[in-house]
């Protein structure tokens, strides 16, 4: 049977996207999505590339400002981005950080041990959906700033002065014609991740600044990191004991944190998370710790002659009713299951969290 209006495929039907034309082509392939979502997660990968220089012992100050026309400003005290030319690329450092995919200091280059966000493309997906983006970079006294429009860039990087500071300052306004449901920011939405940013980064301070209407600041700032988490989220339950437990150790390359309380309810409220990325699903850091936690307990009731030989062990369901716990683990190369990193896969982090649980809990 002879096709109608037949599409003729061939060579010239492979089309090659130039730069960051994929990105804004196909935009919900780096950020899950264009919705309110997409929108919020746009200033989660501005502020994770700060976060890395927090975690890598550079940055204790981090700045969000919703700036009245809806564009949003991150600052930092860290290092700023390297403005030296990247000898491959032909350009600054911090020109292809912004404008080349798959660049940045977390591909093992020795720039950062770990990381969160994109893995080095998130600060250039950003640029790439937003209608404007400029970058201010102040570095061993002087002051650099590059301005792109649509992902392109609008004139090469140029020193504007001197400063006494140190760090990066992003500022960008999402691209309308990508974001076509909404591009209001909401505050309680970026308040409520960044003020589990800054649990998960001990003593590190964040700060929220709504510029529009009447002012609205919030700073988050935990100098016990994620015990003041489970402290926070047990605050309107009874805990049935008074210290919250915390561990924290490193093995076979995995630094694990891990806190817990139980409360009088029944339910179990169990957090985890990779590089401080939320693993809603959980993964083989949870698995170790859920093996950990078990096991402990049972060998405690048996030793105490609290469970007869004859009597099965506890189950895991039935140790963590009422537990409220947050599980983080810093890795250098993990491994997550699936585009939307909702599950960890290391089989190194279940053994590094099942052992040192079980260590120090017992």
């Amino acid at each position: 049977m002879e096709k109608e209006n037949e599409v003729v495929y061939g060579a010239d039907q492979i089309q090659i996207l130039e730069g960051l034309a994929a990105v804004r082509k196909r935009p919900g392939m780096y950020i899950g999505s264009t919705s309110e979502r997409g929108l919020h997660h746009l200033v989660y990968e501005i502020v994770d590339n700060s976060i890395d220089e927090a975690l890598a012992g550079y940055c204790d100050e981090i700045e969000v400002f919703i700036n009245p026309d809806n564009s949003i400003t991150v600052t930092d005290n860290g290092r700023g981005i390297p403005v030296g030319l990247n000898h491959k690329a032909g350009k600054p450092a911090v020109e292809v950080v912004f404008t080349v995919l798959h660049a940045g200091g977390k591909f093992g280059g020795g720039g950062y041990k770990v990381s969160g966000g994109l893995h080095g493309v998130g600060a250039s997906v950003v640029n790439a959906l937003s209608n404007w983006l400029e970058v201010e970079i102040c570095q061993d006294g002087k002051r650099y700033k590059q301005r792109y429009e649509k992902g392109n860039t609008m004139y090469p990087l140029k020193e504007i002065g001197t400063s006494d500071s140190r760090g990066t300052k992003v500022t960008f306004l999402p691209d309308e014609t990508i974001f076509t449901e909404t591009t209001v920011y909401e505050f309680k939405i970026l308040k409520k991740r960044l003020r589990e940013m800054a649990f998960l980064t001990k003593g590190l301070k964040i700060t929220l600044i709504d510029e529009r209407g009447e002012r609205q600041e919030k700073t988050f700032h935990y100098e016990g990191g994620i015990k003041e988490f489970v402290s926070y989220l047990n605050k309107s339950k009874t805990p049935l004991y008074e210290n919250i437990l915390y561990f924290e150790g490193q093995k076979n390359n995995v630094y694990v944190e891990v806190s817990f309380q139980h409360n009088d309810s029944f339910n179990e409220s169990v957090f985890s998370f990779v590089n401080n990325i939320n693993t809603p699903e959980g993964g083989t850091h949870l698995q170790g710790f859920r093996n950990s936690l078990t096991k402990t307990f049972n060998d405690y009731a048996r030793n105490a002659k609290l469970l007869k030989d004859s009597e099965p062990n506890l189950s895991g369901e039935d140790i963590r009713e009422g537990l409220t716990a947050i599980i983080s683990v810093k890795i250098e190369d993990p491994q997550f299951e699936g585009q939307t990193k909702q599950k960890l896969g290391n089989s190194e982090a279940r053994g590094a969290v099942d052992s040192i649980v079980s260590e120090q809990l017992t």
